[in-house]
C-alpha cells in the first residue's frame, strides 16, 4: 500500500481517473464517497470511470477523452478483517462474478467505519497499459485494462483476506486474447487437418470443462467440507523444509507432488499449507471426482478437472496452454504423481504425462523455473484401506458418485488418528532439463527424484511397526514378551539409521509403541485373546491385507537389508564359499527381480547401500568368505531378521503367477483379467492348503506387478524365443528365492521360540492394551465402529 502512494504522490501533475471495480450502484456510491472524503478542500474531484455495465467495453476511449495520458487508480469496496472473520460475511458477501446481496450491501454503506475500506491498487499510466496490451497481442485494449484493475486489486485485497485468496481471474479471456494463442491455434488447426473453426469451438469447450472458476465462496465451503471430511484425523505438519519452500514461492511458482493415499489426501493438504502462509494450489484431479454436488464445488474452488485418458492432439494442446499460463502467472500446483491411490501402502510408479506438459509448459511460460515439491502424505489409519484390500482379492471397485460419498463421510465418524505431512529437498525443473539432452530422459529423471524424495521423506509410523511384527509370522499369537522381542529390534534398527519417524517420537519408548497397538486393536486389525494364561495378539481374520498396507508406508527402508539377508546365503546344492562378485551378481538379480515393486538407485548407488547393509550384520563379512557356512551362522545369530517380512510374501505371488504361467498353453491367448482370477483361486488354494505362508499373497496388485516383471521378459506373447523354457527358468529363480525367504523365516521362529520373559522390559508394549470386545472369535466385525474393512 505504501508503494501504491508513493506512486500516486509522484505523479501529483499527473491527471488521474479512478477506475471504480463495483457490482452495485450502492458500491458505486461507496467509492464516490470516498472520493469525495479524499479530495482536498478548493482542488478539482477526480474524474472516475465504472468498470461494469455498458460503458465498460470502451474504457479506454473515455479515460483517453478526459486527458491523453492519465495514471489510472483502480478502487474496490471490500470488508475490513474485523467482519471477514464474522460468519455473516460468508453467508452474505459476493464471490467472484456473483452479485452481491441487498444484506451485504447496506452492510458496506453502514457509517460505521469497522464495516468497509477501500482499496486503491497498483497505479498505472494508460501508456504503460498500453505498452503491456501491445506486448501480449490482444485484442481489446478495453478488456485488457479492466482486466488489470481487477487484477491489481485482488493482490490488494489478499493482504486483507489472506494469500488462499490468490485466485485466477479472466483466464479464458486473458489466454484467447494473446496473439500468441491464436497463432498457435492456426498451427493446431494445420497440424490436425482441421478447420480453424472447429478447432477453435473444441479448444473453447475443453477450457470450459478445465478451467478452474475459482470463486471465494467456494474455497470457504471446500474448505469447510474438508475439515468436516477429515474430522477424524490430527494432522502434523513437519515444517523442517517449509521456509525454503515459502522463498522460492515468492520468485518462482511451485508444484506439490504428494504420494496418494486417500481421497482426503487433497483435503488435509491443503489447509495445511494455506495455514503455512502458502497460496491456493490449482489441484490437477481426474474428471472422475467431477460428479455432482462435489465437482462444481471443487472446480470453484482450484479443482482442474482433467480427463483420465486422452491422445486428441487438441486436448493436449490446451492443456499445455492452459499449465503454461498458470506458471507465467505464478499459480502453484498440485497432482498426485502415481496417478491413483496406491492400493498396497507402497509408493506406486510414478506417471510421467503431466511432468511432460509441465515440462513443456515451462517452456512456452515466461516463468525462469518451476521447482517441485516432493510431499508425503502417511495416515496411521484409514477407513478405504479395506475396500482396497477387498479389491486386490477381486472385489469389483465402488464407482465414484454421491452415494460413495456420503458413506465415506458417515465412515469418517468412526475413526480416530494421525495424519502425517511432510515435505521433501525442492527440486528445479530447469536445472534438470538444462542438463538432460533428451527430454524424455529429463522427465524419467525428474519422476525418479520425486519419487525418491517423497519415500525419503515419508516417516516411520509405530502402526508400520507392529504390523510389521505381526505380519512377519502371522500364523502365530504373540503374547507381550514375544511382542517386544521383534519390534525392539526393529526400532533400534531405525534408530541406527537415522530414519524419519512420525511426529519425531522416540519408535523404541514403550508408551508409543503400545498407543500403537490399542490403536490397532481398536480399529479391528489386531485381536487380543485372553482366556488362556496370558494374553496374546494375532492378526484379525482377512485383515492381512489391510495390516500390509500400515507396513508397506514404511517398507522401502528396510528393502535393503532383506536383500542383504537373502544374498549372503548360498545357494540351494552350492558347496563352495561365496565371493563379492558372485553376492554382487545375486544382488542385481534380485534387483532386477523386484524393479516393478521398489524404487532402487542407480548400481553404483544401490551397491554402497547394500554394502552399508550387509556391514550392519557383520562388519568382517570380506575376512570369513572362505568359509561356506559363516553366513548361516552370522545371520542365526541376528536378533534382527527381515526377509521373510518384507520379500517373502511378493516372492510368493510371484510363485503362483510363474506356476500358472507354466500352465498356459504357449499358443494360448492371454486374458489377463481372467488369469489374475485364476492366481487369486490358485492362491488360495495354496494358502488353505499351508503351502503360502502369507494371506497378503492373495493379491491382485501383486500378481499385476508380477505380470509387469513377466512381460518385461517376454514371458507373455507367444511370438518370443522359446517361451516355455524362458517361463520355467524365471519360476526355479523365484523358488530359490522364495527358499532362502523362507530359511530366513525358520530362523526368525527358532529365535522367537528362545524368548526369555525374564529378560524383557516391566513396560512390554501390550501389557495393558485394552481387550478386544470379542476377545475368542476370530470372525471380522466389519460394523465394528473404527473397523478399517
Amino acid at each position: 500500500m505504501d508503494q501504491v502512494e508513493s506512486r500516486i504522490q509522484k505523479s501529483h501533475d499527473v491527471q488521474q481517473v479512478y477506475l471504480l471495480d463495483a457490482a452495485s450502484t450502492l458500491e458505486v456510491q461507496a467509492l464516490n464517497q470516498w472520493i469525495d472524503a479524499t479530495t482536498r478542500e478548493g482542488a478539482q474531484r477526480t474524474p472516475s470511470v465504472v468498470l461494469s455495465g455498458e460503458a465498460s467495453h470502451q474504457v479506454a476511449d473515455t479515460v483517453r477523452g478526459i486527458t491523453e495520458d492519465p495514471l489510472l487508480v483502480p478502487l474496490r469496496v471490500t470488508l475490513t478483517e474485523k467482519k471477514r472473520r464474522g460468519i455473516l460475511y460468508r453467508m452474505f458477501a459476493p464471490r467472484g462474478n456473483s452479485m452481491p446481496t441487498k444484506a451485504w450491501q447496506r452492510w458496506v454503506t453502514a457509517d460505521d467505519p469497522d464495516h468497509s475500506a477501500v482499496l486503491v491498487g497498483e497505479p498505472a499510466t494508460l501508456s504503460e497499459l498500453q505498452a503491456r496490451f501491445d506486448r501480449v497481442g490482444g485484442t481489446s485494449l478495453s478488456s485488457f485494462i479492466r482486466r488489470q484493475a481487477s487484477l491489481t486489486l485482488d493482490r490488494a485485497e489478499r493482504d486483507v483476506i489472506g494469500s488462499e485468496y490468490k485466485i485466477p481471474r479472466f483466464v479464458v479471456e486473458d489466454m484467447t486474447e494473446q496473439k500468441k494463442f491464436h497463432d498457435g491455434m492456426k498451427e493446431l488447426a494445420e497440424r490436425v487437418g482441421e478447420n480453424l473453426t472447429d478447432v477453435e469451438r473444441r479448444v473453447h469447450g475443453i477450457l470450459d470443462e478445465m478451467v478452474a472458476t475459482e470463486t471465494r465462496r467456494a474455497v470457504e465451503m471446500w474448505g469447510t467440507l474438508g475439515a468436516y471430511f477429515s474430522r477424524a484425523y490430527r494432522v502434523d505438519v513437519d515444517r523442517t523444509k517449509l521456509q525454503k519452500v515459502r522463498e522460492l514461492n515468492k520468485n518462482y511458482p511451485l508444484v506439490f507432488l504428494p504420494n496418494h493415499r486417500s481421497y482426503l489426501d487433497p483435503l488435509v493438504l491443503r489447509p495445511a499449507l494455506l495455514a503455512e502462509g502458502l497460496p491456493l494450489n490449482h489441484v490437477m484431479g481426474g474428471i472422475n471426482v467431477g460428479f455432482w454436488p462435489l465437482g462444481p464445488i471443487a472446480k470453484r474452488s482450484g479443482v482442474v478437472l482433467i480427463q483420465r485418458k486422452f491422445s486428441d492432439e487438441i486436448y493436449k494442446w490446451t492443456l499445455r496452454q492452459y499449465m503454461s499460463f498458470l506458471l507465467s502467472k505464478r499459480f502453484n500446483l498440485e497432482w498426485y504423481i502415481e496417478g491413483g491411490r496406491s492400493r498396497t501402502g507402497k509408493l506406486r510408479p510414478p506417471r510421467f504425462g503431466l511432468l511432460t506438459y509441465l515440462v513443456d509448459a515451462l517452456e512456452n511460460s515466461d516463468a525462469e523455473d518451476v521447482y517441485l515439491v516432493p510431499t508425503s502424505i502417511t495416515y496411521d489409519r484409514l477407513h478405504e484401506v479395506g475396500a482396497m484390500a477387498a479389491e486386490s482379492h477381486g472385489a469389483k471397485k465402488q464407482a465414484e458418485g454421491i452415494r460413495m460419498a456420503l458413506g465415506y463421510i458417515r465412515a469418517q465418524g468412526k475413526l480416530r488418528g494421525n495424519v502425517y505431512l511432510t515435505f521433501g529437498e525442492p527440486i528445479s525443473v530447469r536445472s534438470i532439463v538444462d542438463a538432460s539432452e533428451d527430454k524424455r530422459v529429463a522427465v524419467q529423471r525428474i519422476a525418479i527424484n520425486v519419487a525418491h524424495a517423497i519415500n525419503n521423506s515419508t516417516p516411520v509410523t509405530p502402526a508400520a511397526l507392529v504390523t510389521m511384527a505381526l505380519l512377519g509370522i502371522e500364523d502365530r499369537a504373540l503374547n507381550v514378551h514375544e511382542m517386544w522381542a521383534i519390534i525392539a529390534p526393529l526400532a533400534s534398527y531405525i534408530h541406527r539409521r537415522g530414519l524419519p519417524t512420525a511426529g519425531g517420537v522416540d519408535i523404541s519408548e514403550v508408551d508409543v509403541v503400545r498407543a500403537a497397538v490399542v490403536a490397532q486393536v481398536a480399529a479391528g486389525v489386531v485381536r487380543r485373546f485372553d482366556d488362556g494364561p496370558e494374553p496374546v495378539f494375532y492378526l484379525a481374520q482377512d485383515k492381512h491385507l489391510v495390516a500390509a498396507f500400515f507396513r508397506n508406508n514404511a517398507i522401502h527402508y528396510f528393502v535393503m537389508r532383506a536383500i542383504g539377508e537373502l544374498v549372503i546365503l548360498p545357494d540351494q546344492g552350492q558347496t563352495t564359499a561365496s565371493t563379492p562378485e558372485s553376492m554382487w551378481a545375486s544382488a542385481l538379480a534380485l534387483r532386477d527381480l523386484l524393479k516393478f515393486e521398489f524404487f532402487f538407485g542407480d548400481k553404483k548407488e544401490f551397491g554402497e547401500r547394500l554394502e552399508t547393509e550387509v556391514e550392519l550384520i557383520d562388519p568382517n563379512w570380506r575376512a570369513n568368505l572362505s568359509d561356506p557356512d559363516y553366513a548361516v551362522q552370522q545371520l542365526q545369530s541376528q536378533d534382527l531378521h527381515l526377509a521373510h517380512r518384507v520379500l517373502q510374501p511378493i516372492m510368493e505371488a510371484y510363485q503362483v503367477v510363474a506356476d500358472q504361467l507354466m500352465l498356459l498353453p504357449v499358443d494360448a491367448e492371454f486374458d489377463k483379467t481372467v488369469f489374475i482370477a485364476q492366481c487369486l483361486g490358485a492362491a488360495q488354494t495354496r494358502r488353505l492348503r499351508q503351502q503360502l505362508d502369507h494371506s497378503e499373497s492373495i493379491s491382485g496388485e501383486l500378481f499385476d506387478t508380477a505380470l509387469q516383471l513377466a512381460e518385461n521378459r517376454n514371458l507373455i506373447e507367444p511370438a518370443g524365443e522359446n517361451v516355455a523354457q524362458c517361463r520355467r527358468d524365471f519360476a526355479r529363480e523365484i523358488n530359490e528365492w522364495a527358499r532362502k525367504s523362507r530359511l530366513i523365516r525358520d530362523m526368525a521362529r527358532r529365535q522367537l521360540n528362545e524368548v526369555d520373559p525374564i529378560n524383557s522390559p516391566d513396560g512390554s508394549p501390550c501389557r495393558d492394551t485394552p481387550k478386544s470386545d470379542t476377545p475368542n472369535s476370530d470372525k471380522p466385525d466389519s460394523d465394528e465402529p473404527g473397523d478399517e474393512g
